[in-house]
């Protein structure tokens, strides 16, 4: 077990080295220059010249991305070109949105997407089968903005249970921030729940066609029995994976959803630093979300090694 995380860390952070390179030679080639930008037109090139030396942008790009790697390792994200403040003070105010909406909309998908996907393997061609997969593909089929604004009228102008936008802030108390997250979080769980139930009904299926499940079987288990028992825990295996990217793809690729409800996200953040060649900004936390993406992948795959024991053996 030892071994195969040490090989796992160590595959992650030459991915994590490269992802850096990556992200600041795309974004850096991005037209524009962001202390023009933020002059204006009528700017002259000695004010222009003199704000890249405030904000950093004279040096060479070896320069710039050392400085920028080296202040990364250290916990220094940067000063944001637009709002003149430390970039960590930006992703720690909006990072408290982000994070607890996408865990709320993992944990639905997961808690409805399994046990469905089950009952879907274990009444394979039957009409219970036939008509959670066409559930599932209207869940993959319908807009999540679309399915978010149907929300909003049914439940916050319709029957005002939950409010329909804005977030009051954790210092509102724990209820008020969950109730202002719960609409845009069954909003991004519906696609991902459909997704991750077709995953787990597949890999279900395919499990239960394996040799020991008949043995298991053939020793008296019911069907019920033989898929709690040994067919469940080896199917979670692509599961874990799809949860993993699911995880990464909420915590950032939900901009849409959060402009629907007035969130103030980390998609949202990138998004205007962007739109106003708020490179500092851009960099950082793209770059501190391909750290998330690494490390929810390192703990999928210690998952893996606890359920396929022959991982952990593996040389």
């Amino acid at each position: 077990m030892i071994h195969y995380a040490t090989t796992r860390m160590i595959s992650l952070s030459l991915s994590l080295v490269a992802a850096s390179l990556v992200i600041f030679t795309v974004v850096e080639v991005i037209p524009g220059d962001p202390a023009a930008y933020m002059l204006g037109l009528n700017a002259s090139d000695e004010t222009v010249a003199a704000l890249r030396t405030e904000l950093g942008l004279d040096g060479s790009a070896t320069e710039r991305y050392l400085r920028w790697v080296g202040g990364l390792l250290h916990g220094d994200f940067g000063t944001s070109y637009t709002y003149r403040v430390p970039v960590s003070e930006l992703v720690a105010a909006r990072l408290w949105i982000s994070l607890p909406l996408a865990l709320l909309a993992l944990t639905l998908s997961t808690v409805v997407a399994v046990p469905v996907g089950m009952i879907a393997a274990a009444r394979r061609g039957r009409p219970v089968d036939y008509g959670i997969m066409a559930f599932t593909q209207l869940g993959i089929a319908v807009p999540n903005f679309w399915f978010a604004m149907l929300l909003v009228m049914v439940l916050a102008i319709r029957w005002p249970v939950f409010p329909a936008g804005g977030f009051p802030g954790w210092d509102a108390g724990p209820w008020p921030a969950l109730r202002a997250l719960t609409l845009p979080a069954v909003a991004l769980a519906l696609p991902q729940a459909a997704i991750l139930a077709r995953v787990m009904r597949s890999s279900l299926i395919e499990t239960l066609g394996q040799d020991y499940i008949r043995t298991a079987r053939a020793k008296g288990l019911t069907e019920g029995q033989a898929i709690r028992n040994h067919g469940t825990r080896n199917a979670l295996i692509p599961v874990l994976t799809i949860i993993g990217l699911q995880f990464s793809f909420l915590l950032a690729g939900a901009i849409i959803i959060e402009k629907v409800f007035f969130l103030p996200g980390l998609g949202l953040l990138i998004f205007q630093g962007i739109t106003q060649r708020d490179l500092i900004v851009v960099e950082s936390v793209v770059m501190l979300l391909v750290f998330a993406v690494i490390v929810v992948t390192f703990l999928v795959d210690l998952a893996y090694a606890v359920a396929d024991p022959r991982l952990r053996h593996a040389r």
